[in-house]
């Protein structure tokens, strides 16, 4: 039994967060989403602790109708209750004779949100019937899937737009939606176009006039997305429909991921389960892998940018109080404070980078010092530390430690490229290292030199340092610098390798490419090594 307050899964029931990344979402430019991609994002949108899983449309498609049928046989939702999303029956015709409503009801899902026109120009050149018939298609299929045991959401789409046309005629549908019976009335920005202050109005004005539950779905096409839900729930909405990451058609929705760190944080409302947005940016990540999409950097919360710190003065003031340059501590929504190493830094960024390094420099000041002169004049010559987090921190640890680490030392490096007469290319590299008292004489061939070097390094070492075999080059990005003398220009390379539990990114300059390249190769396994523990050779 259900009270107001309590919904059937015995969460309150008083605020919604309703996810639709599953259908709104996968219609972003480059997300084609698998029956298995789906039913991967539905478990980490439960375990996030969302109210309502909005999983698509049963009956548009095989895909669809097939995650239904999965995802009540191999999931068990702890927090979300599973939607299916479908439209009001077809103009002249009955809610209980249209397949595409009686999908709805066959695909299981407790459940269902109704798409509903309430803009009268879409009513009358889109449905082409008279408004009377569209009001009428609202209240017959609510009535009818409430009969069926349905929990009834309805989206009125291009609310706003509509309301601006005709005011009437928009909130009669909402009217028409709740008198049948609907819980929820979804106010659409569809096309993404109104601002908060418009929003609120609306939102304020609907709700007095009709006394109906309201929600909001807003999309993203002026960058006011996330603002123009926040604006509805100051205005009385309590149900916010939104996308992982702001996915979505065009430039996308509102990002489930701000907007609720907004309502627990600043808001003070407990939408999500106990302990759960400190699982926000593993999520938001986890769910970027899935639909293969680089995490944005700089998102909100959760991107990886989101905490960085890399004037000298903001460093400065976070030495005495991070909370002077941050609105929360980073910890809350599971991510991290970074202080990023450039030429803008001053001694309090070094001094913080070693304390995130786990090294200590507060009491020499002459160190400190040295580091910060370093890294100016490197990053004069086209390094860039704040990319390169291994690459300063061996340079941290040569100054702390009075010597590089030495786990090998180059001697020579010879990269080969041939031209074919088919067309193809040979790439073969030769390296000469020393290691642990031994000279090491290694080739290999790969597919381009870069990876010939890469390899033949491997030869030469993994015998002596086995740990390198777990390594692998994630990412290899090159940017080629201010040039001097004509075609003569400055390389910068940045290499991203993994071991299976974390990244790291070196970075390597010169006149060539390969050069930089090998730069940063030296400095990706001498990093890698020390991870692994391992005791300089030398």
């Amino acid at each position: 039994m259900t009270t107001e307050s309590t919904g059937p899964t015995g969460k309150d029931d008083s605020f919604h967060v309703f996810d639709t990344t599953l259908r709104d979402g996968a219609q972003r430019e480059g997300i084609n989403l698998t029956v298995a991609d789906k039913l991967a994002i539905a478990r980490y949108l439960d375990d996030f602790g969302v109210s309502f899983i909005e999983g698509g449309w049963p009956g548009a498609n095989p895909r669809d109708t097939e995650f239904f049928a999965r995802a009540q046989q191999e999931i068990d939702f702890k927090n979300a209750q599973l939607v299916a999303f479908g439209s009001t029956r077809r103009p002249g015709a009955r809610a209980a004779e249209d397949p595409q409503v009686k999908a709805l009801v066959e695909s299981g899902a407790p459940v269902v949100t109704l798409v509903a026109k309430s803009h009268d120009r879409h009513v009358e050149l889109a449905l082409r019937t008279t408004l009377d018939e569209n009001v009428e298609m609202v209240r017959d299929t609510v009535s009818y899937l409430r009969e069926q045991g349905r929990r009834v959401f309805v989206d009125c789409e291009h609310f706003f737009d509509g309301y601006r046309a005709n005011p009437e005629y928009a909130k009669s549908v909402v009217r028409a939606a709740t008198e049948a019976g609907a819980d929820v009335v979804v106010l659409c920005d569809t096309n993404g176009g109104m601002l908060p202050a418009q929003i609120q109005a609306v939102v304020t004005t609907v709700l007095a006039d009709t006394g109906a539950r309201l929600g909001i779905h807003a999309q993203d096409d002026t960058g006011c997305a996330v603002a123009n839900t926040l604006a509805a729930v100051d205005a009385g909405a309590t149900h916010v429909q939104c996308t992982a990451n702001g996915y979505g058609e065009r430039v996308g929705n509102a990002n489930l991921f701000p907007v609720v760190a907004a309502l627990e944080l600043k808001y003070d409302k407990r939408v999500l389960p106990a302990g759960a947005l400190a699982e926000m940016t593993r999520i938001s990540h986890a769910i970027a892998e899935i639909v293969n999409l680089a995490p944005s950097t700089h998102q909100p919360y959760v991107g990886v940018s989101a905490f960085a710190h890399k004037g000298g003065l903001h460093a400065s003031a976070i030495k005495v109080d991070p909370d002077l340059y941050q609105h929360i501590d980073p910890e809350r929504v599971g991510n991290t404070m970074r202080m990023l190493v450039s030429d803008m830094a001053g001694r309090a960024s070094i001094e913080l980078k070693g304390r995130e390094l786990g090294i200590d420099l507060s009491g020499d000041r002459d160190l400190v010092g040295r580091v910060v002169g370093r890294v100016k004049e490197r990053e004069l010559r086209g390094y860039t530390y704040e990319a390169a987090d291994a690459s300063f921190e061996l340079m941290l640890r040569e100054e702390v430690e009075g010597r590089p680490r030495n786990y090998f030392r180059t001697e020579s490096w010879r990269a080969i490229v041939e031209d074919r007469p088919d067309g193809t290319h040979a790439n073969e590299a030769t390296v000469k290292l020393w290691a642990k008292g031994e000279r090491i004489v290694a080739t290999a061939e790969g597919n381009g030199p870069v990876n010939a070097l890469d390899r033949a390094m491997r030869v030469g070492l993994e015998r002596i340092y086995p740990q390198l075999a777990k390594l692998e080059l994630v990412d290899y990005k090159v940017r080629i610098l201010e040039g001097r003398h004509g075609t003569e220009s400055t390389t910068r390379v940045l290499i991203t390798t993994g071991d299976g539990v974390g990244d790291w990114s070196t970075v390597g300059v010169a006149e060539n490419v390969i050069a930089a390249s090998w730069q940063a190769l030296e400095d990706a396994y001498t990093y890698g090594l020390l991870r692994a523990g391992v005791e300089p050779a030398e």
